[in-house]
């Protein structure tokens, strides 16, 4: 009994440990095979990258702002964080301001009214006339 146990083992448990490997290695080859033998997913094409501007990294100011009658904006005060510009106008009153992200290289002119053409005039006299 020595001579067959000088390390601890015995020669059945080699043949145990050679018969496992032999059937894990079987069932990885199935299950690869199986893998390579699966039919391809479609793919979803992919769009393009759009840059990224701005208005979506958040690089810009925030604007509290007041428009008068001609359309006209004139800005008041210039935060960097949206939440400071709300506190600024948290007690606001005034219909005529407002707060507005304003994205760097950004004309304020944007945040003006459009002008109103003839047809606009029009539309507003009917309607207040009441027809």
């Amino acid at each position: 009994m020595a001579e067959n146990n000088p390390f601890g083992f015995d020669p059945d448990d080699l043949d145990r440990v050679v018969r496992e490997a032999g059937e894990e290695l079987r069932q990885l080859k199935d299950r690869v095979l199986s893998f390579l033998d699966a039919p391809e997913q479609p793919r979803s094409p992919r769009s393009a990258p759009t840059p990224e501007t701005t208005g979506d990294t958040g690089a810009g100011v925030w604007v509290v702002y007041n428009c008068d009658e001609d359309g006209v904006v004139r800005v008041d005060q210039v935060y960097p964080a949206e939440l400071d510009a709300l506190r600024a106008l948290k007690g606001n009153t005034d219909p005529t301001r407002s707060v507005r992200f304003l994205p760097y290289g950004m004309s304020v002119s944007v945040l003006d009214r459009p002008d109103m053409t003839a047809s606009d005039d029009e539309t507003e006299t009917a309607e207040d006339s009441g027809l």
